[in-house]
């Protein structure tokens, strides 16, 4: 069988990197963020990364872009009718928070050390506390 000259007969191995490589969309977005103790934080809407320009192709040999941040926030709107929330509303927690990727995506610190939970906190102490059997575990 005879093949065009510009195919090669076989594919290059991948460069050797360094740190794990990720997909994404398969690994990072619509994961549950959960803290050291497992009690959740937030999902993952969106990534931040260094090493990279919007809408400038990543030149051949350079090298990988690297995650910063997992952004999170009011999203909804923005993906049914398009756009993009401004980006003081996202909630940002920086990649060196997170201590492991798996299932869900583990932090390694504790929710309540971080700004971004405060919405979370507010609903807890001032709405549940205040319904009946609110202030405890169930049994």
């Amino acid at each position: 069988m005879n093949r065009p000259q510009h195919t090669p007969a076989r594919l290059e191995p991948a460069p050797p990197t360094s740190g794990r490589v990720l997909d994404a969309q398969l690994h990072l977005l619509d994961r549950q963020v959960i803290d050291v103790d497992g009690l959740p934080v937030t999902t993952v809407d969106d990534l931040e990364l260094e090493g990279v320009e919007a809408d400038i192709p990543i030149a051949a040999g350079a090298a990988a872009p690297v995650i910063s941040a997992l952004l999170s926030g009011p999203v909804l709107g923005t993906r049914i009718f398009g756009g993009r929330p401004p980006s003081s509303r996202l909630i940002r927690l920086t990649w060196k928070d997170v201590s492991a990727v798996d299932v869900t995506i583990r932090l390694g610190v504790r929710s309540e050390s971080l700004a971004e939970s405060w919405v979370e906190r507010w609903i807890r102490d001032k709405i549940i506390t205040r319904i009946p059997g609110g202030k405890h575990d169930p049994h």
